[in-house]
């Protein structure tokens, strides 16, 4: 157990640095794909009158419509990737430390070998579902099977190593399930905001196309109301898309986390219970 901290650690370091830089390089490469998409596929001189993106949009042409709407367009592209990016890794880290199979049945069989005092069987179950479930309650079995050989220690000091263990591997386990959740947690504000600023310089657009001496022009009001309302409406959706993600994905890790205390708790109450 001494030299356990030894190994894991680097693969830990390793593993969040790894984590760091797909971040970092996730968030350049969504603002950079948010910025071209704006230029050269909205901005396209087909979107508009005469082939000139200074003029007006074709009539019913979004595209166009949208690349009106300013700067702050590819920005809101970007964040709305950022979502996309993000929750789809999530997903996969997810899965995979739920393991191969359903982690309910996982559990259910799991305490139903304990109980059966088939701590083997146990662990050849773990080796099959794999993933940080898995790993939590093989460790967990393990230290049952080593205290259940030492007879020198008594029943007490037993099951508080066993918990010792389970607690030591699920806190070099499960922390990676939280990484870049406050990410997406993140973008729930920044889309809102972002598309807020776009409403404003929208506005301001606005109104200053109804401050010019004489007529208004109405080409710059339309654009000016029409870069407020488009920003608007893609920042809230991007932060309801946030939203939505952050909850599914929170709800699946607190289903591991249960999933392992509950494994967990059995192991600890079926030594005690044989070792009284």
């Amino acid at each position: 157990m001494a030299n356990a901290p030894k190994t894991t650690t680097p693969v830990k370091n390793e593993s969040g640095n790894s984590g760091n830089l797909f971040a970092s390089l996730a968030i350049i490469i969504c603002f950079i794909i948010g910025y071209v998409v704006w230029q050269f596929v909205m901005g396209s001189p087909s979107n508009f009158l005469e082939e000139n993106p200074e003029n007006q949009p074709k009539p019913g042409n979004y595209l166009g419509m949208v690349y009106h709407a300013g700067v702050v367009v590819p920005v809101l592209i970007g964040l709305f990737l950022m979502v996309w990016v993000f929750s789809i890794e999530r997903f996969l880290v997810i899965s995979r430390a739920a393991g191969t199979g359903n982690v309910g049945n996982f559990v259910r069989k799991i305490q139903s070998l304990i109980n059966g005092g088939n701590i083997d069987s146990a662990i050849a179950e773990c080796d099959k579902q794999k993933g940080s479930v898995a790993n939590v309650v093989k460790a967990g079995l393990l230290k049952y099977k080593d205290v259940s050989a030492n007879t020198g220690l008594d029943a007490e000091k037993s099951v508080v190593a066993i918990q010792k263990e389970i607690e030591e591997t699920t806190a070099l386990e499960m922390p990676m399930l939280e990484k870049n959740m406050n990410v997406i947690a993140t973008l729930v504000s920044i889309g809102t905001l972002t598309g807020l600023l776009g409403t404003v310089t929208g506005m301001i657009k606005a109104f200053s196309a109804l401050a010019t001496g004489g007529a208004p022009d109405s080409a710059k009001l339309a654009n000016g109301i029409s870069e407020a309302l488009i920003n608007t409406a893609t920042g809230i959706a991007t932060s309801t898309f946030a939203i939505v993600m952050y909850n599914i994905l929170t709800a699946k890790i607190d289903n591991l986390t249960y999933s392992i205390d509950e494994a967990g708790f059995s192991i600890v109450q079926t030594y005690a219970a044989n070792h009284k």
